[in-house]
């Protein structure tokens, strides 16, 4: 319970369902500093108190359990240590992997819960085999299984996700027709980390990774100006650069040298090595597969041949069909089982880290 309308309207969908649920708020620490202000706080102190004002409605018990300690080093410290190595972090998939599932379900064995539900836009899928499958939410455009992607089939087995057959208009729709739930109307949906916001970032990287001064050139060397750190860019950016002429985009950081290279094109590729990959059925592909993946989250699939490079590594390559702009070393690529012309499948098979 983030206290947002998705877990609350997944918490009433639950009861009326039949399910004997219990509300649970996972407490994150939080970047400490004045700047760090966000209008929509989740799991903030506000937050905590809408969700359990909703338990309370909706007579079901509420739990609190503080997990500062765990997030800080799962999820923070992580954050960091990717972006002083000027890699592009992925924190809400290996929070999912790492902490929150994980915590929750080992509440839910300690309190004897069958399973656990989110307010994810997701599905899954119980086969014959007793093994399950991930599927694409409904709503596509609210789909969030980039960031489940790394979830294993002893988690998927005892997760539930409620929103799954629902479009964002529906849950919306659900909430406004439910007494007690017109706080979500007025309230807006956070787009932040929750651990810091998008104002304070800048902040957070000078007092967190620090400042460390740098050539910015152009494709050719020509030195164009002065960068306060590789770690405030990340590949395909636009806005920030602080450069006349232009637009310039980031196409490339140079560790060695400390160099941010920019240029008038985005940079593109159709060749992406990857590791650390999982696969959702838990078997790892021996030969070449076809899929269409996503290589960022907020990025339209593309197919793509999956290549098995080296299996104890779990590394593999993806060669793109066609070409993809912002490919960023530390992103996760996703991939899909290709469906229909247009190659867009429902299947979420697993991901890679790009190397």
């Amino acid at each position: 319970m983030s206290g947002g309308v998705d877990s609350s309207v997944a918490l009433l969908n639950l009861k009326k369902q039949g399910y004997e649920p219990v509300g649970v708020s996972l407490k994150y620490s939080v970047w400490d500093n004045k700047c760090n202000f966000k209008e929509n706080v989740c799991c903030s102190a506000e937050s905590f108190k809408v969700a359990e004002n909703i338990c309370k409605k909706l007579k079901v018990p509420y739990y609190k359990i503080n997990v500062e300690k765990q997030f800080k080093e799962a999820v923070i410290d992580y954050f960091v240590e990717e972006l002083k190595s000027n890699r592009t972090p992925s924190p809400c998939v290996f929070c999912n992997y790492n902490l929150k599932f994980k915590v929750l379900l080992l509440f839910a064995r300690q309190i004897k819960a069958d399973f656990v539900a989110t307010g994810h836009y997701a599905r899954i899928k119980h086969l014959k085999n007793g093994q399950v499958e991930l599927l694409k939410a409904k709503d596509k455009t609210k789909d969030q299984t980039y960031s489940l992607s790394f979830l294993p089939q002893d988690y998927l087995k005892h997760i539930i996700f409620p929103l799954g057959e629902l479009t964002k208009k529906e849950v919306y729709k659900i909430a406004a027709s439910e007494k007690g739930f017109e706080v979500f109307e007025k309230t807006k949906q956070s787009q932040d980390f929750c651990f810091v916001s998008g104002k304070a970032m800048p902040e957070f990287l000078k007092r967190e990774v620090g400042v460390e001064r740098g050539k910015i050139v152009d494709e050719k060397g020509k030195v164009l100006g002065e960068h306060q750190g590789l770690h405030f860019y990340t590949i395909g950016q636009r806005k920030g650069i602080d450069l006349p002429g232009g637009p310039y985009y980031v196409v490339d950081k140079i560790s060695k040298t400390n160099e941010l290279v920019v240029g008038e094109e985005q940079k593109q590729t159709n060749r992406i090595k990857l590791n650390y990959c999982h696969f959702v059925s838990n078997t790892q592909p021996a030969e070449v597969i076809k899929v269409s993946t996503k290589v960022r989250s907020t990025q339209p699939e593309v197919t793509a041949k999956l290549l098995p490079i080296n299996l104890e590594k779990r590394e593999y390559q993806l060669e793109l069909d066609k070409p993809q702009s912002s490919v960023t070393v530390g992103q996760v690529a996703v991939f899909y089982l290709p469906a229909g012309r247009q190659g867009h499948g429902e299947i979420c098979l697993g991901g890679g880290v790009i190397l």
